[in-house]
């Protein structure tokens, strides 16, 4: 006698083989513990971008295997679900966790719940007034205390190790200063995407981070191309200008004369002049030279009786100005014959 297939079973095999056909991204998720009206609620969020089968491991099993895949692939995503259901999706894996991650919320640990990490209890001022909490609070192994007539949490705790069970009304306490450890929602177990398989521990990217580090990355590297000269068509602007600037700076600390050096070898020279001619007696200078001395000196005036921040020379362009000024010395004694 041939047993009889429920009706519901075989639509629910149907339904999977027309969404495994569809191809895209599959995945396995675990919707243990979050509530049914919570559940209908993410589902409807999840609407147009993937779809959901809920259906026990075995009906799985026969629509993945009728559809030619390999069971054993998907296995494999079922080993850490409690409650499976298949996605179908067109996006890509990362984006089928970013979307399943902005289902989840915490919520207070009930007892028999597991710490799904360390339960740290930070040193706080919890803000409330004084009351039974105080006593509740220190039952559970919180150490609170009464201070400036607010509930303070006194020192740093560590209430539960990842893997222990939650036990009376530490759950509660807990939420009363705002822990709320247990995560509920469609939790990723693994995707498969063109006979790819995906943890979420590998889809779970800061992308602000990611991107931060791209950026820190591609400078590093531009600077490490133009130190060793590397020659591409984004360094060699930057390597052109830098060798650029060197041959000016030689050019002028040699004296050689170009279209380029001339003016700053003749300002140069001008201000070694001007020096010079300022520690001279007066009887020294003729008309022209006493004119341009008693112009510099009326501009100096005027430049210290309005300083300005934004005018006033930095300790390197000093240091420049000076260094300017002693090599300047060759030009004067030509000037002066």
């Amino acid at each position: 006698m041939i047993p009889k297939v429920s009706p519901w079973k075989k639509n629910t095999v149907a339904t999977m083989t027309e969404m495994l056909n569809n191809g895209g991204t599959f995945a396995v998720i675990d919707i243990h513990g979050v509530p049914a009206g919570a559940m209908l609620g993410m589902r409807a969020g999840l609407r147009g971008k993937m779809a959901v089968q809920v259906a026990k491991k075995r009906l799985m099993k026969i629509a993945w295997e009728a559809t030619g895949n390999d069971f054993a692939d998907l296995e494999e995503l079922y080993s850490s679900a409690i409650q499976p259901a298949l996605v179908q999706s067109d996006m890509n894996s990362f984006e089928v966790f970013t979307e399943l991650k902005k289902t989840e919320a915490g919520r207070a640990a009930k007892p028999g719940d597991i710490a799904p990490h360390d339960i740290i209890v930070e040193k706080m001022d919890t803000g409330m007034p004084p009351g039974p909490i105080v006593g509740d609070l220190n039952s559970v192994g919180i150490p609170a205390k009464i201070v400036k007539g607010s509930v303070q949490i006194q020192k740093q705790v560590t209430i539960l190790k990842e893997g222990e069970v939650f036990e009376g009304e530490l759950g509660m306490m807990l939420s009363k200063i705002g822990i709320e450890p247990i995560v509920t929602g469609l939790r990723l177990c693994g995707t498969i995407e063109d006979g790819t398989s995906f943890k979420p521990e590998t889809l779970d990217i800061d992308y602000e981070k990611f991107e931060s580090d791209l950026i820190s990355f591609g400078a590093g590297g531009f600077n490490l191309a133009c130190n060793i000269r590397w020659f591409t068509s984004q360094t060699i602007p930057t390597l052109l200008s830098k060798a650029s600037g060197e041959a000016l700076a030689v050019a002028l600390e040699a004296a050689i004369v170009t279209a380029d050096t001339l003016p700053h070898l003749i300002g140069r020279a001008n201000r070694g002049a001007m020096g010079v001619a300022g520690s001279l007696s007066a009887d020294a200078l003729d008309e022209e030279l006493s004119q341009l001395l008693g112009a510099a000196a009326s501009a100096a005036e005027t430049a210290a009786a309005a300083p300005s921040s934004e005018d006033a020379p930095t300790e390197a362009e000093a240091e420049d100005e000076e260094e300017e000024e002693e090599g300047g010395f060759d030009g004067l004694g030509s000037l002066f014959g």
